[in-house]
């Protein structure tokens, strides 16, 4: 046992009470030592932020909640299914709690104590990158670029949640107004003074020329206010404008000033049609997209002004204990806004978290211009899941075999993981040259050196039933007798009745508990297990079903590939073989050279000359005209 004594934790914030361990018992039940059992008695039912602290007096979890009290008790009351919660249960020796006013104050100073501490337990947000912006200079002539740096004098605009966003805005304010790109330090001495040259861009009229004085800095400054107005979002204000403008200088007879205006309206009109994804009359919406996979969750942020995306961020979350969704999106509302420094008044998601936002209204819509602007965001955030994903599987493929093996072990109940799964496939027509397949992957990927073709030899006509039992009965016999490894899983392309043509295969051998079997129906991707009666529906997204989809894909594949040779081959010997002095390699030039036995049968004589000589062309034609 550890002594009891007072220290100071690792930054210096608070002092900590050593307490001693608590007993055996009390690990194996999570129930709180005597110590911490008086403080939990004696927290408020108020909202607030508790520390969880080990015996180094470290802090290893912040939490926030609405009832201290409820939520603190709950890590002590009972066993938890998840094996990192015990872990952490077992580490505590002491807690520190803080009252706050709301749920939300308390959201974000669990926030802001999880920046400071990083405690070991709580969800990490991943933050690897810097996003573009697009900045506005403060200059006599205004400069417009993009940049990841922060601390720049100027107005930045952003951030973009990809560079080739941000590159396609620029690409739109450079079409459309002619500012300068270089780094000059544009000053009215050194104008006047014609230090600079003219460059490529004033000669293309792509700049205006103020580096010699050719625009004044007013008139300069009008294109800047509407580019401006595109970063801010208004393109369709902008859009208006210009069609109006066109046409106050038509009347007026301007023709040529007109067909300037009428380009940049053109350009700033197609820049809508792709970008604007929302109602032009909302001035602003806030939407927020979640997905996951495994410990992973991803959120998508856009701030969307007049219709289009101004500001567009990704954020990843990775999970150390349950978190719920509810509470990541609560996690990552919380950020955003700490982020840009912004109030909300209305959020699109796709459901609520688990924090109510003061002032703030959550829609989840089901339909319409809402729900349109909610499926772009979730396609970003999946498509950022995505990338994510493979660019983790480049930088460490070993990693992201063992979260698929793992996954798959759970998902389909199995002791071991499955490194080596078979998947079984049947083909036939009418009963006719019945084949099975058999596809082999290693590590959740296809292993092609080690797929088998079967061709039925003891079921007469079309029984799938009786013929995957052969097929298996004479792979794992033959597997059994050389002495060679069996796999761990084995999937039967089908729903309950080939599963159990398979079970009885497996009870006959003696294999059954010592191979997992299942089998996948194909309408609806249910997965049958021996003795159950209902179906197993796994996630749709989840890498588990992608896998054994695509051992299915392979079987039946490999098995069609298969049945069409064995049909081709029939055909051959069926007519050609039957032709007396025309042998097999003969038949087999034939097929080469004109690839089936009906367009042998139309072939002129000279044809078939050219291929087999006119000896046997004259058989051949002979022997199909008299047919």
């Amino acid at each position: 046992m550890a002594g009891t004594g007072r220290d100071i934790d690792e930054t210096g914030k608070f002092e900590i009470e050593i307490v001693p361990d608590r007993t055996r018992e009390d690990l194996l039940y999570n129930r709180p030592g005597e110590h911490l059992r008086e403080k939990i008695l004696n927290l408020p039912d108020s909202p607030g932020v508790y520390m969880y602290i080990d015996k180094r007096g470290k802090v290893i979890y912040v939490g926030k909640a609405k009832r201290l009290k409820r939520r603190v008790s709950s890590y002590f009351n009972r066993r938890h299914d998840s094996t990192r919660t015990n872990l952490l249960v077992r580490n505590i020796v002491d807690m520190r709690f803080i009252v706050v006013a709301t749920e939300e104050d308390a959201l974000h100073l669990e926030n802001a104590m999880i920046k400071a501490y990083q405690p070991h337990y709580n969800v990490l947000l991943k933050d690897d990158k810097s996003y573009p912006w697009i900045v506005v200079t403060k200059e006599l002539y205004p400069r417009v670029f993009m940049t990841r740096e922060k601390g720049l004098d100027a107005r930045y605009y952003g951030p973009y949640s990809n560079a080739q966003a941000a590159k396609v805005v620029l690409q739109l304010i450079r079409d459309v107004y002619p500012l300068r790109s270089c780094r000059h330090q544009l000053e009215e001495k050194n104008i006047a003074r014609n230090k600079y040259s003219l460059c490529l861009d004033y000669h293309i009229k792509k700049c205006a020329g103020p580096c010699r004085g050719l625009v004044s800095p007013d008139e300069y400054g009008k294109y800047v206010a509407q580019v401006r107005q595109i970063l801010n979002g208004e393109t369709v204000v902008l859009e208006n404008y210009l069609k109006e403008e066109m046409a106050r200088l038509s009347e007026q007879w301007k023709f040529e000033e007109a067909q300037v205006v009428k380009e940049k309206y053109e350009a700033v009109k197609s820049y809508n049609a792709k970008s604007v994804i929302g109602l032009s009359q909302e001035a602003d919406t806030d939407m927020f997209a979640y997905d996951e996979n495994g410990d992973s969750a991803y959120v998508n942020f856009m701030h969307l002004h007049h219709g289009a995306v101004v500001q567009s961020l990704n954020l990843e979350f990775r999970r150390k204990l349950a978190e719920t969704p509810a509470e990541i999106l609560s996690m990552a509302i919380a950020e955003v806004g700490r982020r840009f420094n912004r109030t909300f008044g209305e959020i699109i998601l796709p459901f609520e978290p688990d924090v109510e936002f003061e002032g703030v209204r959550f829609i989840i819509p089901k339909r319409g211009d809402k729900k349109k602007i909610l499926d772009v965001g979730m396609k970003n955030v999946r498509q950022y899941m995505a990338d994510k994903e493979k660019m983790a599987e480049k930088l460490n493929p070993e990693r992201s075999v063992e979260q698929l093996m793992e996954q798959m072990k759970s998902d389909f109940r199995l002791n071991v993981l499955p490194r080596h799964i078979e998947c079984f496939d049947n083909s036939n027509i009418q009963g006719t040259n019945p084949v099975a397949s058999c596809v082999v992957f290693r590590n959740g990927k296809p292993s092609k050196k080690d797929y088998r073709h079967f061709c039925i030899k003891t079921v007469v006509g079309a029984d799938d039933f009786a013929s995957m039992k052969e097929v298996l009965h004479r792979r794992y016999s033959r597997m059994i007798a050389e002495g060679e490894e069996l796999p761990q899983l084995v999937v039967v392309d089908g729903g309950k009745g080939q599963l159990s043509a398979a079970v009885e295969a497996f009870d006959e051998m003696g294999i059954r508990g010592e191979v997992a079997l299942v089998g996948i129906a194909k309408r609806l991707e249910e997965i049958y297990f021996p003795g159950d009666t209902l179906p197993l529906y796994i996630d749709k997204k989840s890498r588990s079903l992608q896998v054994v989809q695509h051992l299915r894909d392979e079987a039946h594949r490999f098995g069609i590939t298969h049945h069409r040779l064995r049909r081709s081959k029939g055909q051959v010997k069926s007519e050609l073989d039957n032709i007396k002095g025309i042998g097999e390699v003969t038949a087999r030039t034939l097929m080469k050279e004109f690839k089936s036995v009906k367009r042998i049968s139309e072939a002129s004589l000279d044809d078939l000359a050219a291929a087999v000589g006119e000896a046997k062309a004259r058989i051949i034609s002979e022997y199909f005209h008299a047919k």
